[in-house]
């Protein structure tokens, strides 16, 4: 039992239930296999791969993959702890017409706080801020979008990926004070194009 529960906002309410009053299972199957593009064991594998390949490569941006793998473990940890504080239902216990029209269901019923996916999407976002800008929409066209296949399947509500989202800015901002983000090499790199 946690130590506090959430109540789903009203609007987090109406959002959830338009999205049950108009789901589909060939768009919920798409949006439930796109929401794995966020999930914490491929972005932690993803993230341990280039710390791997960069420090092989003894490339000039290792410090940055290093950060990226510590803000991999950290987004990945911090929602686990929040769901031991926070209880809150998950919008897709509270509907039976969404399932038969192919709203899956998510994880353990009470852990719709925070979406772990939205802090991970969060941190990624927020450590793309260096970037140019033609990298940067990209990247947080992608962040926004995977964070919103949570809601799309009803696995969170609306509230949840935004408080999500936000934890993930945050936490990538506190790693950088201990990282040293973006370091030297990786503004150089930038500057003059190789890290593009």
């Amino acid at each position: 039992m946690a130590l506090f529960r959430i109540r789903p906002t009203a609007i987090d309410r109406r959002v959830a239930q338009q999205i049950a009053a108009r789901a589909q299972p060939v768009p919920e199957e798409i949006e439930k296999t796109l929401t794995w593009g966020a999930d914490e064991h491929l972005l932690l594998g993803c993230a341990a791969a280039a710390w791997i390949a960069a420090t092989a490569l003894r490339s000039p941006l290792r410090p940055a993959a290093g950060h990226l793998l510590i803000v991999a473990a950290a987004t990945a940890a911090v929602p686990h702890v929040l769901k031991t504080t926070f209880d809150q239902v998950r919008p897709d216990r509270k509907t039976v017409k969404g399932h038969l029209h192919g709203i899956p269901i998510s994880g353990d019923s009470m852990d719709a706080f925070p979406s772990g996916h939205a802090v991970h999407m969060g941190a990624l976002a927020s450590a793309a801020t260096v970037l140019p800008l033609r990298y940067r929409i990209p990247i947080w066209s992608v962040a926004l979008g995977l964070s919103a296949t949570r809601i799309a399947i009803l696995a969170h509500w609306l509230s949840d990926v935004g408080a999500g989202f936000a934890i993930g800015i945050v936490l990538e901002r506190i790693v950088r004070r201990f990282t040293g983000y973006p370091n030297k090499a990786l503004r150089d790199a930038i500057a003059t194009g190789r890290a593009t």
